[in-house]
């Protein structure tokens, strides 16, 4: 399973860094590791009957590792490309079901996006054609390499064909995307796209085991269907962030720091909490930026504080010590809008920003949950 997404929690552990690229292995790696020793187990004993019981599951042990081998081959695929289209890769993760590669910005053309998706199952693809090349003339006295082989160039077709089924969160999701965003000139609407058809995938891997065993008429082992609904479930709730992302992304072309930003109204930070109140509603301003004695803004009274400090008591504090100092990074344009405002308050993370014209005459304070409240119901 791959893809590539945004910054996401995580545990596990660091394994290196190829290509400037941190590589972890989640924890939950174990238990795919050792569901497949289990499974192969018994085909290793199977193909190699002189092999004893814990010898063919140590074979099998190394054909898990080996798989992820791959896997993570097909993730630098993805990473490395996109580094070389200078798109920050955050790091890339083997995990339960595969791995992802945490590629901080989206392409910024589709052909981009285009090359990028393609990558690992490319590099999958070519796997599988160099194993089943040295499966058929390099190896032909049996034993362990040839078992290990042979199953790796599978898997390895396997993980390539499935990764270009055309749905979000898969790699072919991607490709459908690129084509339908060059198509319609909209990211957006190839992220719709893409998405749906990953629900169609999810729904079709679990209805297709039921339609194969009515057609041949034997009956359908629950256990059968366990992987296919994990992968179901992993594919449905991937395609419906894939939609509400798309969704979010559509509004924000509605960001504009003038429109969402607060009148504000310069207070000393002598100036007493219920003044400056009292000041502020004359002027049916919405938030108090503390000033020196030349106007230069110090600082932003924090809202919370104020709502939090009882009304009796608000005339015995002074707003300078309810008020947060101002660090540049918290000072932003008043024209900012769209992306380059959200990527601006994603370099600095705070409650509130102090939004100033090209001159750096104080124009109002922008509240992170005003910018929020455009999002909600996304």
């Amino acid at each position: 399973m791959s893809e590539q997404s945004p910054r996401q929690e995580f545990s596990g552990i660091r394994m290196g860094k190829p290509f400037g690229i941190p590589v972890y292995v989640s924890w939950t790696w174990f238990i795919v590791a050792a569901f497949i020793t289990w499974l192969f187990g018994d085909t290793v004993r199977d193909m190699l009957p002189h092999l004893s019981g814990g010898a063919a599951y140590a074979v099998a042990f190394v054909f898990a590792v080996l798989l992820y081998v791959s896997v993570l081959l097909h993730e630098l695929a993805h990473s490395v490309l996109a580094k070389a289209y200078g798109l920050p890769v955050r790091r890339i993760t083997l995990y339960l079901l595969g791995g992802v590669s945490e590629i901080e910005k989206e392409p910024p053309t589709p052909g981009k996006e285009f090359m990028v998706a393609a990558a690992g199952p490319v590099l999958s693809l070519g796997l599988a054609g160099i194993g089943y090349a040295a499966d058929e003339f390099l190896i032909n006295g049996g034993g362990i390499p040839e078992v290990l082989i042979w199953q790796l160039w599978v898997s390895n077709l396997i993980v390539g064909v499935f990764n270009l089924l055309p749905g979000l969160p898969l790699d072919g999701g991607r490709l459908l995307r690129a084509g339908v965003w060059k198509l319609t000139s909209s990211p957006g609407a190839g992220t719709v796209a893409a998405a749906w058809g990953g629900r169609i995938l999810a729904v079709a891997l679990v209805a297709i085991p039921f339609a194969m065993s009515t057609m041949s008429g034997q009956e359908l082992d629950p256990r059968d269907l366990i992987w296919p609904f994990v992968l179901a479930s992993f594919i449905w709730v991937a395609a419906g962030q894939s939609l509400k992302a798309a969704r979010f992304r559509a509004r924000i072309p509605q960001l504009n720091a003038r429109g969402l930003a607060r009148r504000a109204i310069p207070v000393t930070a002598e100036t007493p909490l219920a003044e400056a109140l009292r000041q502020a509603a004359e002027s049916r301003a919405g938030a108090l930026v503390v000033v020196d004695h030349d106007g230069r803004p110090l600082a932003i009274v924090n809202e919370s504080a104020v709502q939090a400090t009882p009304e009796h008591r608000r005339p015995w504090v002074d707003v300078g010590a309810l008020a947060k100092s101002l660090e540049p990074s918290v000072v932003l344009a008043a024209d900012l809008e769209g992306e380059a405002l959200i990527d601006a308050m994603r370099e600095a993370p705070a409650g509130e920003y102090l939004l100033v014209e090209r001159g750096g005459e104080i124009y109002g304070v922008l509240a992170t949950a005003d910018v929020n409240r455009v999002f909600i119901g996304v």
